[in-house]
């Protein structure tokens, strides 16, 4: 958001930045607005602004934080807490951090210049020696929040920028929104996060990481300035992580026959998959290639690169495009084609483009046990399971989609213990106040355990068939740390009283809250038809 909101030039929304001087209170001001500021997002904004004072333009980060969970306010928090240290001529620097009814604000430098590979292309000269002193201004802001023991974590093209149009102008780190604190050299797991074709191999493998993960984005960026491709790239995101983890990188020919065997060295130091073996930002710094580019590096202009440049910039806006509409739209193709086919008595088959299918237990090719089973079908686009294409785009936290899975996961043993007739498992799991609407209460909102306890006692403990559930497409809000509302259609199947195979379809919606570390449903809203088999 804050590096597409800092390459805006024709915007002319200003607000007034001012210092009581009285006080030590804050407080940033409309003073007035013409066009707002590119870069929106679902809690905040980034506008320009200017300092009262002294006419100092700045861009102003304004998060809403009366919509952020606890967990966000944290990473504001640290996100605040680490651009605060970072004062560098190569890193946009945060001015200041203010708080005020309901909102919070980052001011930090304007950046006017744009990205730094969409610079590249549009110069009529593109030398080694150029991608030599783009990469030694990196290693200086890399080494910098190295020193302050910050690791950024997604070191990318689209967080490199330019201070200004002018020529020779600074190129600047951004977008700290993934950064963490380390101790020292200590290496330690902080979860999944970066972008695909920038991540290293031990993120990948869920190891200990720390600084080194830096340096091998570093590695990915300087591969990509000399010759304007990446060095891992598959459509296939599993594939990609393949290369990856196996180092699986070349230097091809023609393009890399005119790359001096110095620069050629320096990515083989930083893309070493051993961190504990790879070059340092204030190593690499040192490299003959970075500080005596005058001598080492070639001048020859590099045209090949700047044409291959441009079409790598052209396809990373594409995918960030398909993917941001990805995101925004839900897509149902793939539950009404599995619908058809259990429609059909057919067993719905996994598809590495739109689904994944996950069992909660072992079905054996032919069902011989008496044991309800319980499937779980997601579409790829819902959050859970990533999308098997690589792209340009940052990818969620591991600890989100941790806690997306296990309430998946408690809701399939919300459902098992139904279809088990097991009363007692599913007061376990349920809330007693439990408020519901469903089917089966004509449209009235019941509260507390009685009135499904009648059908446990009735029906549900006394079913000997068996039953399989299918739980599609589910879709996971987390609201904070203690609740979340999972969605999903659900697919009942199980042998009616005269041994016929009936099949049939709710739409559900659970809500959960975690008290004392527990999970436990505390509302459900069913349409369609009654999800326990009645007749």
């Amino acid at each position: 958001l804050l590096v597409g909101a800092l390459q805006e030039l024709e915007c002319r929304r200003v607000i007034c930045w001012r210092r009581a001087s009285a006080t030590p209170s804050r407080s940033l001001t409309h003073l007035r607005a013409k066009a707002a500021l590119a870069g929106r997002g679902a809690f905040s904004v980034v506008r320009r602004c200017v300092k009262k004072n002294s006419s100092q333009e700045y861009a102003a980060k304004i998060i809403n934080t009366k919509k952020l969970s606890a967990r966000d306010h944290q990473k504001l928090e640290r996100e605040a807490r680490i651009c605060r240290l970072l004062k560098h001529p190569n890193i946009v620097r945060l001015h200041d951090s203010i708080s005020e009814e309901g909102f919070h604000y980052l001011v930090f430098d304007l950046v006017t210049g744009g990205e730094l590979f969409e610079d590249i292309v549009a110069r009529e000269y593109y030398s080694e020696a150029d991608a030599s002193h783009c990469i030694h201004q990196i290693l200086e802001s890399v080494n910098h929040i190295h020193q302050h023991d910050i690791v950024h974590r997604d070191l990318k093209p689209e967080n490199l920028l330019l201070a200004s149009k002018c020529k020779g102008a600074a190129v600047k780190l951004a977008d700290f929104g993934l950064a963490i604190e380390v101790q020292g050299e200590q290496q330690a797991w902080f979860g999944f996060a970066g972008t695909p074709g920038y991540l290293s191999p031990e993120v990948l493998r869920k190891d200990p990481y720390g600084k080194p993960v830096d340096i091998w984005a570093c590695g990915v960026i300087l591969y990509i300035l000399l010759v304007g491709y990446p060095p891992f790239w598959d459509e296939d995101q599993h594939k990609l992580y393949q290369q990856i983890k196996a180092g699986a990188y070349d230097f091809p020919s023609p393009e890399w026959d005119t790359v001096t065997p110095e620069a050629k060295n320096l990515i083989n130091q930083m893309l070493t998959i051993n961190p504990a073996k790879r070059i340092t930002a204030d190593q690499a710094l040192k490299h003959p290639w970075v500080c005596q580019r005058s001598t080492v590096a070639s001048m020859m202009h590099r045209q090949e690169t700047v044409e291959c440049l441009r079409k790598f910039n052209a396809r990373r806006k594409l995918k960030g495009a398909i993917l941001t509409t990805m995101l925004v739209s839900r897509n149902f193709s793939a539950a009404k084609s599995l619908l058809n086919k259990k429609s059909d008595g057919v067993k719905p088959q996994s598809n590495n483009k739109t689904s994944i299918v996950s069992t909660a237990k072992e079905t054996p090719p032919v069902q011989t046990s008496m044991e309800p089973q319980t499937t779980v079908v997601h579409n790829a686009t819902d959050g859970i399971k990533g999308s098997t294409e690589s792209c340009n785009t940052t990818t969620e936290d591991e600890d989100l989609k941790v806690r997306k899975q296990e309430i998946i996961k408690i809701t399939e043993q919300l459902i098992e213990a139904i279809n088990n007739g097991d009363f007692e498992a599913y007061t376990k799991i349920c809330d007693p106040g439990l408020t519901s609407f469903e089917p089966e209460a004509l449209g009235n909102l019941v509260e507390g355990m009685d009135f499904h306890k009648f059908y446990f006692e009735n029906l549900l403990s006394k079913n000997s068939k068996p039953i399989h559930t299918t739980i599609l497409n589910p879709h996971v809000h987390v609201i904070g740390e203690d609740a979340a509302c999972i969605a999903y259609i659900r697919l009942t199947q199980y042998i009616d009283g005269q041994g016929r195979p009936r099949t049939t379809q709710s739409e559900e919606t659970r809500v959960w809250h975690r008290r004392d570390g527990k999970w436990l449903n505390v509302h459900y809203h069913c349409s369609g038809a009654p999800a326990a088999p009645l007749q």
